[in-house]
Order: C-alpha cells, then structure tokens, then sequence
C-alpha cells in the first residue's frame, strides 16, 4: 500500500513537471505578445531560416549605439561559433547626450555593459526589456542615493532615457529575446555605446564633446576596448568591474 501511495505521489509531481508551461507560453497570455506571435513570428523565422540561423535562437547578443540612433540584434547557433548581425534598427528618439548616466532624473540614456532583467508584456509603451541599470560599476561611480533606474528598450518611440523603437521592432525584439529565453539563454548582454567607434563623423563628435572632460573620455576609451574586441572577434570579452567602477576586459 506504501509503495503504491508512492507511485502515485511521484506521478502527481512528474505530472505537475510536464504541465508546467515554458517561459514563452506564459508571455502568450498576454494580449499584446499574442498578437505580436500571431502577426509577426512567421516572417521572423523566414528570416532566420534565410540567415542560416535555427529558430529558436541560441543565443543573442544586442548593441546600441547613442549618437547613431541604431540598436544591433546578433545572433549565433552555438556557443563556439561567432556572432553574426540579424539585424539593425534605428533608435527613434534620444534623451540626454553622449555620456554615461549618472543619477536619477538627468534624462542620460546609460553606457555601459548591461543584460535584459525583465520582460514586461504590460508595458506603458507597447512591449519592454529591462536592463539592469544601475549596474556595478554604476553604483560605484554615480551618485550613491540616487542613481535611477527603470532603464529599458521599449516601444511607443518616445523616452526620458530609455532606448526606443518603434512597436513593430519591439514586437520582433521581444519575440526573439523571448524565444532565446526559452530556448534556455538567461542571460541576455546588451551593450550601449556612446557611438560607433568606426565612423569618423560619430568619433570626431565624440573627441569634440570630451575633449574638456577627462573622465567622460576615459570612460569612452574603456567602452571602445569592448567594441574593439567584439568587432575584431565577434566574439563577447569576459568583462570586469574594478574597485574604482572601471571596465576591464580579462
């Protein structure tokens, strides 16, 4: 009688383990991620399947670049392969200027080496991904009472220092962030520069704003080393914080 009260307690609680729905099936019961699976996931696995990428994706890695106005999706199959770019959207509002945020309330889009936190499928501004600012670094070199936070990339094409787009890329955004959640990546980079280190009118722009401010430059150089590395290596840098806040590539 034991052995079968066993049997029939494991079954309840194996049972209960396969009914357990997956991350991307609790976001389709929300109205506006439904939509946007019924409306937009079929061309974005064309898509993929025409840039020899399997769907789901395994793994994603996202840029943003401030003075550009661009956010970057790359995406590869597998962990030893390099990064390939999906695609590129155009960032359609900026706050703030070049420079890293640095306490609540100064409209400053953040720099800096950030992953998504969150998915928020009720979001004021159609669909968003948290990221986790303030980060380490952060903490260190910002005001220590209050730094900020809620910092997301989000549709509605409007924002106070966030990373907008419009609805129709935050749908595909959110989808394939979602998905490679799903499909087992927790953790998602996004990476947000001052601008793209490779284009003379960006960098020449950047050199005039800090030329009078040694801490913003030294904080660019450091972000540079990353785009540097990514760029040559399609590959993401082990990324550490020092005491003082700095990055360093290990």
């Amino acid at each position: 009688m034991k052995i079968s009260l066993l049997i029939f307690y494991f079954s309840l609680l194996f049972s209960s383990a396969i009914a357990q729905p997956s991350f991307l099936d609790g976001q389709k019961n929300y109205p506006k991620v439904a939509v946007a699976v019924k409306t937009r996931q079929d061309t974005i696995v064309k898509q993929f399947t025409k840039a020899g990428l399997q769907w789901p994706p395994k793994e994603i890695y996202i840029r943003s670049f401030k003075y550009d106005s661009q956010l970057e999706l790359w995406v590869r199959n597998k962990s030893t392969e390099a990064f390939r770019l999906f695609k590129t959207y155009k960032v359609c509002a900026l706050a703030g200027t070049l420079g890293p945020k640095r306490m609540e309330g100064d409209y400053q889009v953040p720099e800096g080496f950030y992953y998504i936190t969150e998915f928020n499928p009720r979001s004021d501004f159609h669909l968003s991904l948290k990221l986790n600012y303030p980060n380490q670094s952060d903490k260190k070199l910002s005001d220590s009472l209050r730094p900020g936070g809620g910092i997301y990339i989000h549709g509605s094409c409007v924002t106070v220092g966030c990373i907008p787009v419009n609805d129709t890329q935050i749908e595909e955004l959110y989808l394939i962030a979602a998905s490679a959640k799903d499909n087992g990546q927790d953790f998602i980079p996004v990476h947000i520069f001052p601008i793209r280190y490779n284009n003379p009118r960006s960098a020449e722009y950047l050199n005039r704003l800090t030329k009078d401010n040694p801490s913003v430059e030294k904080f660019s150089v450091k972000l540079k080393e990353v785009y540097d590395y990514f760029d040559n290596e399609k590959q993401l840098p082990v990324i550490t914080i020092s005491r003082k806040g700095e990055y360093f590539i290990m």
